[in-house]
């Protein structure tokens, strides 16, 4: 009951007296930005794309059914990791990768809550979960382009992308689509420090605050895949 009652208050502040975040989140479903944007990439057949946060791997399943492209799908939760697996085992073009990526090769305790399972929760029910230095897997690829990377994985996104630019292999990402969390005082100021070093060599496509970006290299590389 008590639940329930938070739940009406939340619906109605969100309403009436919305957050910043509210207001992006508003905006987002007002541009049809889940149809519109997040699969507005120019891929092919050739291109590879990296899915983190893979969860019951729906993203994979539909940028793959636009663009015929290979896909490497991360998911650190055994059990989202192996549903993936079954979903996409006669697909040879999607590859699934039961840990997920971060700044340094790691075990980390999740807690399980579903799309929204993270090593930043508390909870009761937890796993261990592996956690792996994405500049080394990157390095260690045969790709050397990325053509688009989706990172959605409930706060681990900062040091992700501050190892990608400090590696200095986001110059290898074409597209880089993220959603940020805030997770306390620090996340604006950390997500917009993570904007000066994108801008660097990435241009915002779009930003919805707390909800999605895109950013994409300004200078195209040439290398061949």
């Amino acid at each position: 009951m008590l639940q329930e009652i938070r739940r009406i208050v939340g619906g109605i502040k969100r309403r009436y007296l919305p957050s910043e975040i509210d207001r992006s989140v508003q905006k987002w479903k007002a541009d049809n930005g889940d149809y519109k944007l997040r699969y507005n990439y120019d891929l092919n057949e050739q291109s590879f794309a990296i899915d983190l946060g893979g969860y019951q791997g729906q993203w994979a399943s539909d940028l793959f059914s636009r663009f015929r492209c290979r896909i490497a799908v991360f998911e650190p939760v055994r059990e989202f990791a192996k549903q993936i697996g079954e979903r996409f085992k006669f697909n040879k073009n999607i590859e699934v990768f039961a840990f997920g990526l971060g700044a340094t090769n790691r075990f980390e305790q999740m807690v399980l809550c579903g799309d929204r399972s993270s090593v930043f929760r508390k909870g009761d029910i937890a796993e261990e979960v592996k956690i792996v230095d994405a500049v080394e897997w990157i390095l260690g690829r045969p790709e050397k382009t990325i053509d688009l990377i989706k990172i959605n994985i409930e706060g681990g996104e900062y040091e992700l992308i501050e190892r990608l630019v400090m590696g200095n292999v986001i110059t290898r990402i074409r597209n880089l689509q993220v959603q940020f969390h805030h997770l306390g005082s620090d996340s604006e100021r950390r997500m917009e420090r993570i904007y000066d070093l994108l801008r660097v060599t990435h241009r915002a496509v779009y930003q919805y605050k707390f909800v999605w970006d895109s950013w994409e290299i300004r200078t195209r590389p040439n290398a061949s895949r």
